[in-house]
């Protein structure tokens, strides 16, 4: 049971997946358990000045097939189309259509990152302004220049547009509300789903994230403030916790899930997958937080207590498992810390080593993937885990798929800047 006594226990009725690894849990599943890797050669776009060609796409994506009202498609950016398509197929397979629900007692919930504009939506706009030394192009941009850019351009980039059009996909007139924070961004937007629901204010939650970081404006980017990897064996690129890991992979997806008061689910019949015991959050702070991964420590411990768990109940950790140099470590660091011995004993597997790594949509997919670990009882392995790291603090990575030794498992995300957190979940 959840520690908060009178709170009424939240359970996961529906998932829907788009990844690059497989679009749909059956495809999704299917290719994690056999150790098909997501990860390849950059196609979207030309990739020869790139300062790394590879990539975590999704393939054969095409929005038609799921997007009901399409008239919208051109207002909204990959990373909304992603995560619109996510949820129509959570909610199908959550078994729930238009009207099933009552709209006053549904709500949405979604993670979303820095969603980029492409130079060429503004070249036309920008075109007058080539010439630098001419100050009287500047006092025609409001007489002309705005003109040429389309009116609804910003709509494209606007990172609470996911929730939008999902709500009005779906008819959830119930909260709605965005979380930016991240890898970490998932995770805490179904830690405010759960709260909404605890509050009465909804018996449905609709809850994921979504994010597209392929385009050489998104990699160009990154590459100012985090490592990639430069291996050129797209297969081999993301060693999470490896000794001879070079950096993250970026990529593309989104997951989405229908959250239910487990009332509601039981009254209307649904197929449960799991219960969400507890979810707990933090942030490094300073320097020295930093360094030990305070905000994991806090977060993971957080959500023990709210499940009124121990380190010894849980089967298996999702770890965040970036595959770089730093990030790797100060996880390794703060299992030891959070769990005690428990940390050389608890399996764990690192999904980014399919996936890539691309901002808020990543923690979702990997939560996608515990939760269908739990309902298969089963548990994917780490890709290119060979050489562990002496400098990171024993861990039992997983490195060929196992049976799951329980029921609960443990979710776990964190930021470059420290924000993190953990949810823990049994299979119902």
């Amino acid at each position: 049971m959840m520690a908060e006594k009178h709170a009424p226990r939240v359970v996961v009725t529906g998932v829907g997946v788009i990844s690059p690894v497989g679009i749909g849990k059956e495809n999704f599943w299917r290719n994690l358990i056999e150790g098909r890797s997501g990860i390849g050669e950059l196609r979207a776009v030309p990739n020869q000045a790139l300062p790394t060609k590879l990539a975590a796409e999704v393939r054969d994506f095409n929005p038609l097939d799921f997007i009901y009202q399409k008239k919208f498609l051109k207002v909204m950016s990959r990373d909304v189309q992603l995560g619109v398509s996510a949820a129509s197929i959570a909610m199908k397979d959550a078994g729930l259509r238009r009207g099933d629900v009552d709209p006053e007692r549904m709500g949405v919930e979604f993670g979303c990152g820095h969603i980029s504009f492409t130079p060429e939506e503004l070249a036309e706009a920008a075109r007058t302004y080539q010439d630098s030394t001419n100050d009287e192009n500047f006092t025609r941009w409001g007489e002309s220049e705005m003109g040429k850019i389309a009116p609804l351009w910003l709509l494209r980039q606007l990172p609470n547009m996911p929730a939008c059009h999902v709500a009005i996909e779906h008819d959830a007139r119930g909260p709605n509300n965005t979380i930016t924070s991240a890898e970490a961004s998932a995770l805490l937007a179904m830690q405010e789903a759960i709260r909404v629901i605890n509050r009465g204010q909804a018996d449905v939650m609709v809850v994921g994230a979504a994010s597209s970081h392929i385009h050489p404006v998104d990699i160009s980017r990154i590459c100012l403030y985090e490592d990639l990897s430069r291996s050129d064996d797209p297969l081999r690129a993301c060693r999470p916790f490896d000794r001879d890991r070079d950096g993250a992979v970026v990529g593309e997806g989104s997951a989405v899930f229908v959250l239910e008061r487990y009332g509601h689910a039981v009254a209307r019949g649904a197929d449960i997958y799991c219960e969400v015991l507890g979810i707990g959050a933090g942030c490094d702070g300073d320097g020295t937080g930093a360094a030990t991964g305070a905000g994991l420590v806090n977060a993971i411990r957080q959500s023990l207590q709210k499940s009124g768990l121990a380190p010894r109940d849980l089967g298996h950790i999702n770890a965040h498992g970036k595959s770089t140099r730093r990030d790797d470590c100060v996880e390794s660091v703060a299992y030891h810390q959070a769990f005690g011995a428990e940390a050389e004993k608890i399996p764990v597997t690192a999904l980014k080593s399919y996936l890539g790594s691309f901002d808020a949509g990543t923690g979702a997919v990997e939560l996608a993937g515990s939760i269908l670990a739990l309902r298969n009882g089963r548990l994917p392995m780490t890709l290119n885990y060979e050489h562990p790291d002496p400098a990171c603090r024993r861990l039992n990575v997983v490195r060929e798929p196992m049976r799951l030794r329980n029921s609960v498992a443990m979710s776990v995300n964190r930021t470059i800047m420290g924000q993190s957190v953990a949810a823990v979940l049994r299979a119902v």
